[in-house]
């Protein structure tokens, strides 16, 4: 089985309040693009996992898709597996590339062998994987809130754009990222936002810390607007950053040498 598991964007993130867990509440519109990675599922005579393309550090934990096998395991039963790893989305840029693996997986083997799992049982093992992880077992394009588990799916907006999707090869650390933003539990819904103003309110709650703590991510943002871009946004806690474009744009040399994906898109 080959699977193509999506890097996601965020349009829009806000940070809502600390929660007693030590998680934070936030709401996010999610939305897949075609940048992908490539899995391959095949039965073997023991379980084993390869990984090739962009390198993904261990960190002395086993991979995400070894975890969502481990995972399934503790449920149901089935053969002994080879999982292939093709990493095309890069590491800690805020674009879910682990989440779409590790979701992929579980959805993956539960179609490969009849598991019986229904997307909503699937989704609450993805939340044992990761925050991020339940959005991918449906995908499309929907609002996130909770810590990120709790989806809501929306109707495709319908706006065919010209999408370019950066990465500055800056690693953002995570908490680092959390810990620079302050919370705000009172404003308007990023969908409605979304569906009366276009992209005039969509923010990242993100941006002012990280920017800060990173120059570079903040120029990428400027350049995108100056070729154009309708919108542009950093995705989730970096160092990702997009624009959304009327058409296509001719790169400048900046832009294209940290380009990782250019083309149309529809959300």
């Amino acid at each position: 089985m080959i699977l193509y598991p999506p890097a996601k964007i965020n349009l829009g993130l806000q940070i809502i309040a600390k929660r007693p867990d030590g998680y934070h509440e936030i709401a996010t519109i999610m939305a897949e693009t075609p940048l992908c990675d490539i899995i391959e599922i095949t039965e073997d005579t023991f379980d084993s996992f390869e990984q090739s393309g962009i390198h993904v550090p261990s960190n002395g934990k086993s991979n995400l898709c070894e975890q969502a096998i481990n995972l399934l395991r503790a449920h149901r039963s089935f053969p002994h597996l080879r999982i292939h790893l093709r990493k095309q989305i890069p590491v800690g840029a805020g674009l879910g590339g682990g989440s779409a693996d590790a979701s992929y997986i579980l959805l993956g083997v539960n179609e490969m062998f009849g598991l019986g799992f229904q997307n909503k049982e699937l989704e609450q093992f993805a939340a044992e994987l990761g925050s991020d992880c339940p959005f991918f077992i449906e995908g499309g394009i929907q609002l996130a809130q909770g810590r990120g588990e709790i989806l809501t799916k929306l109707k495709p907006f319908n706006k065919s754009v010209f999408l370019v999707l950066c990465n500055p090869q800056i690693h953002v650390s995570t908490a680092a990222a959390y810990a620079g933003v302050h919370p705000i539990a009172h404003r308007t819904s990023l969908v409605d936002a979304m569906e009366i103003d276009g992209f005039k309110d969509i923010k990242n709650d993100f941006e002012p810390s990280v920017f800060k703590a990173f120059p570079s991510i903040a120029k990428l943002k400027e350049d995108l607007y100056e070729l154009g871009a309708v919108y542009a946004s950093m995705s989730g806690s970096g160092s990702s950053v997009f624009g959304i474009f009327e058409h296509e744009p001719v790169l400048s040399p900046t832009i294209a040498n940290k380009t990782i994906y250019s083309g149309p898109w529809c959300f």
